[in-house]
C-alpha cells in the first residue's frame, strides 16, 4: 500500500548506503525523493524544490547539521526529521530547540521512521488547517471551548495544566523539550526548575491517563521532554 502520495522529501545525508536505503524505501511508498550529500547542496535544494519534509543527518562532511536547521527555519516551516548517530540527550535537545520536529537515532527501523514521518506530515497539515478539535483514543480536546474530555467525561484542569496540555496537543506527535514547555507555561525557560514541569505533567496524567504510571497519551522522552502520542 502506498502512502506518500507524491509528497516531496529532501534527504540530506552523506552516507551513500543510507541514502540508497531511504530512497528505495520511500519511493516504494510513493514519496518523491531528492537527495543531497552535503549541507551546502541540501540548503540549495531546499530553496529550489520547496520540500514537504526534510530528513537531515547531523554528521555532514562540510558543515554541522545543527547549523542547517536554523537556516531552513529562516524561510520555511517544513517538518525536519533528524537522523543522528549521536545518542547524547543534549544533542537531541539542541536539535529540537533549533527547530527540528523530531529525531530518529541510528540505527533505526523502517516502521519507526515511517511512523515519525507520517506524524510530522500530519502535524503540518493540522497546523495549516488550525484544527480546533483534537482526539487521540479516548482523549478529546476542544481548543475553541477549552474543554477536555476522556471517554466522554469532562476533565477539570487548572489553567497551567491546560496550557501545557494545549501545547502538547497543538504539536501532537512531536517531542517538546523541557525548555519549550517551561517557556509556554511559565513565560520563561530560566529561573524555573524543571521539577515544577514534572509535577504538572504528573498531575495532568493523573487526570487523563488510565494509569499515570503507564501513560498512553503523554510519553516521556528521557532527558529531553514530552510527546503527546496520537492514537487511532
Amino acid at each position: 500500500m502506498t502512502t506518500g502520495r507524491n509528497v516531496r522529501v529532501l534527504i540530506i545525508e552523506d552516507d551513500p548506503a543510507i541514502r540508497r536505503f531511504l530512497r528505495n524505501t520511500l519511493r516504494v511508498q510513493d514519496y518523491e525523493v531528492r537527495e543531497a550529500e552535503t549541507g551546502t547542496e541540501g540548503l540549495g535544494l531546499a530553496m529550489q524544490i520547496n520540500p514537504e519534509l526534510v530528513i537531515l543527518d547531523l554528521g555532514l562532511p562540510d558543515m554541522d547539521g545543527m547549523d542547517i536547521i536554523p537556516q531552513i527555519r529562516q524561510s520555511s516551516s517544513v517538518p525536519i526529521l533528524v537522523l543522528s548517530s549521536r545518542s547524547d540527550e543534549a544533542g537531541k535537545v539542541m536539535a529540537l530547540d533549533l527547530g527540528a520536529d523530531d529525531y530518529v537515532s541510528k540505527p533505526f527501523g523502517v516502521d519507526e521512521l515511517m511512523a515519525r514521518m507520517r506524524t510530522a506530515l500530519r502535524h503540518r497539515l493540522a497546523s495549516e488547517g488550525s484544527l480546533p478539535l483534537f482526539a487521540s483514543g479516548g482523549l478529546a480536546v476542544d481548543l475553541t471551548r477549552r474543554v477536555v474530555t476522556v471517554d466522554g467525561a469532562e476533565i477539570k484542569l487548572s489553567r497551567k495544566e491546560y496550557d501545557i496540555l494545549r501545547e502538547l496537543v497543538i504539536h501532537a506527535g512531536r517531542v517538546l523539550t523541557h525548555r519549550h514547555l517551561l517557556r509556554v507555561a511559565w513565560g520563561s525557560e530560566t529561573g524555573v526548575d524543571v521539577q515544577y514541569l514534572r509535577v504538572y505533567i504528573r498531575q495532568i496524567r493523573q487526570k487523563i491517563e488510565p494509569s499515570a504510571e503507564q501513560p498512553r497519551y503523554i510519553l516521556t522522552e528521557p532527558g529531553v521532554g514530552y510527546r503527546l502520542q496520537v492514537l487511532e
